[in-house]
Parts: C-alpha cells; sequence; structure tokens
C-alpha cells in the first residue's frame, strides 16, 4: 500500500504541482499539455524547459513543443531547448532585419532546431561563431543568405559528393565528414542562415518533370520568399540558378513533380524525403505555383534545351571542359559555356537554347583533348535533349 502511494505521489511530481494554486499553475495552454503527454518518460524535460524559459521567449517554447513530432518530444533535452530558443531570440534582436520579420516567419523559419528529419545537433551556437563574420554589412536577409552561400561552404570545408555518409546529414554531420549531396548542403545553408537570424527552410521536388532524379535546395524570406541553390551562389543574386528551367516544368497536382517547402507547423501535408517515404511527420508546404509561374520558363516554343555532359573517357567521371556550339559546318561558334565536373549537382548540366531540327557541331576542350560530335536538335514537343561526348579513351 505503501508503495502504491509513493509511486502515485512520484507520478503526481513529474505532471505538475500536487496541489495547483494560482501561483503554481503553468503559463502554458493545454495544447502545450496535449504535446506533452505524448513525450514518455521525457515529460520532465519539456516540463524543465517551459518552467525555465523567460516570458520574452514563451511564444516560442510554446510553438516549439506544440508543433515537434513525438520523436522530438520524447528525446530533446530541457537544456537543448532553451539554448535553442535563447539564440535564435538574440539572433532576431541583433539582425539589423530583425523588426522586419513577421512573428509567425520567426517562428516558424528562425526559431525551429531542425529543417527535415536530420540528426538533431547542438548546431546553432557553433554555426552562429562561423556565421555572423560573413553577414557583417549585410542589411537585409537576402544579402546575408548570399554572402553565405558565397562563404560558409568553404570555411567549414565541405563539398558536393555522392560519396556522403547519408543523404540527410545535419549539418555538423557534413562538417564532420566535409561531404555532402543537396539536402545536406541545403541543411547547412538553412542552420546558417537560422543562425544569424535569417529565416530560411528547406525546399525540393521528389522529381523532375524530365525524370532526371530529385533535388534540393534553399529558400530565404526577404519580404517574401526567394530561392538560392546551396553552395551554388549565382552573380545575379536570388531566384537564378541552374534548376530555373526544370523548376518552371513542376505541376502542383502530381506530388511526384510538385515542390515542396519545408515547415516545422504542422501542416497536414508531408515533405517527401526521398530516402525514406515512409518518414511522414515532417510538415510541407506545396510552392509549385510560384517556380511554375511564366518568368521561369527557359526556352520558347521554337527552341529545345540541349543538355551536354562531358566525360573522362578511362575514369567515367564528369570533366569541366570548354565547350562551343557552332553551326553544323562548324565554322561559325554561337555558343560555349564549361560543363559540370563531378563537385556540381549530377542534374546541373550545361544547357544551350537552340532552335528545333538545326544541325549542329559540338565541340568539347580539356587538357590538350578534343572531342567533337554533331547534333540535330529535336523537332517534335520534347522539352530538351542530352547529349554526352566521352574525352579520351
Amino acid at each position: 500500500m505503501m508503495k502504491a502511494l509513493f509511486v502515485a505521489f512520484a507520478f503526481a511530481l513529474l505532471a505538475g504541482p500536487l496541489f495547483a494554486t494560482p501561483e503554481s499553475a503553468p503559463w502554458w495552454p493545454e495544447s502545450v499539455s496535449t504535446a506533452i503527454a505524448q513525450s514518455g518518460s521525457n515529460r520532465f524535460e519539456l516540463t524543465k524547459a517551459l518552467n525555465k524559459t523567460p516570458e520574452a521567449q514563451r511564444e516560442g517554447m510554446q510553438f516549439l513543443i506544440e508543433n515537434m513530432p513525438e520523436r522530438d518530444l520524447r528525446n530533446l533535452s530541457a537544456d537543448y531547448l532553451l539554448e535553442n530558443t535563447a539564440l535564435a531570440y538574440q539572433a532576431a534582436v541583433e539582425a539589423p532585419w530583425g523588426k522586419r520579420v513577421p512573428r509567425a516567419i520567426f517562428l516558424n523559419d528562425v526559431l525551429p532546431y531542425a529543417s527535415l528529419n536530420e540528426r538533431r545537433d547542438d548546431w546553432r551556437k557553433k554555426i552562429r561563431e562561423i556565421a555572423l563574420p560573413l553577414v557583417k554589412g549585410s542589411s537585409t536577409p537576402g544579402e546575408a543568405a548570399q554572402a553565405l552561400n558565397r562563404q560558409i561552404f568553404q570555411i567549414v570545408h565541405v563539398r558536393y559528393s555522392t560519396e556522403r555518409k547519408k543523404p540527410d546529414q545535419s549539418a555538423l554531420e557534413s562538417m564532420e565528414s566535409g561531404l555532402a549531396t543537396c539536402s545536406g548542403l541545403s541543411i547547412l545553408l538553412v542552420d546558417a542562415c537560422r543562425a544569424c537570424g535569417v529565416p530560411a527552410r528547406v525546399a525540393g521536388t521528389p522529381m523532375w518533370k524530365n525524370m532526371r532524379g530529385n533535388h534540393t535546395w534553399v529558400e530565404v524570406w526577404d519580404d517574401g520568399w526567394h530561392f538560392v541553390g546551396a553552395a551554388e551562389p549565382d552573380g545575379k543574386g536570388l531566384d537564378h540558378g541552374w534548376f530555373n528551367g526544370d523548376a518552371a516544368q513542376a505541376i502542383r497536382d502530381v506530388p511526384q513533380h510538385a515542390i515542396y517547402a519545408s515547415s516545422f507547423r504542422k501542416t497536414g501535408l508531408a515533405f517527401p524525403l526521398v530516402w525514406d517515404f515512409s518518414i511522414q511527420w515532417v510538415p510541407a508546404v506545396n510552392v509549385t505555383d510560384r517556380y511554375a509561374a511564366g518568368e521561369h520558363a527557359v526556352t520558347t516554343d521554337g527552341e529545345v534545351r540541349l543538355l551536354v555532359r562531358v566525360f573522362d573517357g578511362k575514369t567515367k567521371h564528369r570533366v569541366a571542359a570548354k565547350v562551343t556550339v557552332a553551326d553544323d559546318a562548324g565554322t561559325t561558334v554561337q555558343l560555349e559555356g564549361m560543363s559540370r565536373d563531378e563537385s556540381a549537382d549530377l542534374n546541373n548540366i550545361l544547357s544551350f537554347n537552340l532552335p528545333r531540327n538545326r544541325g549542329y557541331r559540338i565541340k568539347v576542350e580539356n587538357d590538350g583533348k578534343i572531342a567533337e560530335q554533331d547534333v540535330k536538335t529535336a523537332d517534335g514537343n520534347e522539352a530538351e535533349q542530352i547529349v554526352e561526348i566521352s574525352l579520351g579513351s
């Protein structure tokens, strides 16, 4: 009997005050208590975090606990949540643009400790120390995001590679290995942005309409949402990248070919994690309409998008080579560019917009090696065609 009473008393202490009074009643609403009920043995940590949250940061702590997935409710410590929240609020106060960021945007796109299903690390303080000097002098979140994208990957020694350990790496995991694909690079850039008070989120598509694969990038809020390729800065600024044309073909109502942005706030829609479609607890919003707008189209009705890949004949690796497109006699050069090597995303392919149903000669040059190939552009309704050229043997 005494043992049963002791167990009941201990449970009451964990759940809250044994006798609720106006002074001891919790400050948080019933929605938070409902979330805490799913935390199992981690209930004490969440209650501790709530009780220790400064009044000015309570809205943020409430938002996190109300929206975090059950996995996090059962595992995250009070210290982790308190530090993350304090640093997020500090960044918002110190950023020159902080007062311009709507409260809902701050809560959903600066405060959260994660973007997708990546490992939950204590990243914010470490990345903040690296990132803050890089945004010095930036007056808008867009300027800051571009400054980070230009510099931070070189500083932390992380580059694109299909040999990364896993696709859903946290920022610290990518920094430990030095390798990441588009998802890991995007998570790292989002964390760097959030550490500086820049609202940011991961965006991506499960599959381009042309069936060449999936891709992930970053969206940044600057009086509206804009996109940028992680570790792919474009001199033209935000809303420019190699995937503009692919994104313009996205289809909102076809889940496989739609474009999604991550959300921490529950939306009723899951972000499609191509490495594990069974994970349905990462919220998302469908943002296809912004990308499929006419201004992002890169070809006209009378053109085809010619994509050129160049490979080393021995290693079969992609090569950065000078590519020229001339008339079919090879006498008049019309366009030129550089093909992409292994440091670029697999779907980042040199492209040329050319009239349909015409002949061209493509010449590639690298390290003294030269190869030429005659090509005729499609005369049908194809939006693009791919040409692969091997250098050497």
